[in-house]
């Protein structure tokens, strides 16, 4: 129970990480070289996104990155991309809430589908591999 526990502690103390890294990215190609949120957001997810995948198999799960965890990773995040832009778009354009202050609020609803879907990927076979 508390492996379980402290593997959600550690993702949500990683995930800081990864989003400040990420808004950091975000508000300087929003704000400072003013390009388009929806491109500002995708990009600096792209760039926080290899990070997020050593800390994930590092910290988090304590599991050893290989290049086929890799390569699945990115498709457990097309889901989380996809679900952050949406919700992105949609406070923007429909509630009009200001587009620095709209990811955090998609957070909510991603962290935890984030957390069920790179554990499966990032754990997947390890019981297999002792």
């Amino acid at each position: 129970m508390y492996k379980r526990h402290g593997e959600f502690f550690r993702f949500i103390i990683v995930g800081g990480i990864n989003t400040i890294n990420y808004y950091w990215i975000y508000l300087v190609l929003l704000e400072l070289i003013k390009l388009n949120y929806l491109f500002s957001h995708v990009f600096a997810f792209c760039l926080s996104f290899v990070i997020s995948y050593y800390l994930n198999c590092y910290v988090v799960y304590h599991v050893k990155p290989t290049l086929k965890k890799f390569i699945q990773f990115p498709l457990t995040q097309i889901v989380n991309i996809g679900l952050q832009t949406l919700l992105l778009f949609i406070f923007v354009e429909w509630f009009n809430l200001r587009e620095v202050f709209a990811p955090f609020l998609g957070l909510i609803i991603t962290v935890p589908i984030t957390f069920i879907i790179s554990k499966r990927i990032l754990k997947a076979n390890e019981h297999t591999n002792r």
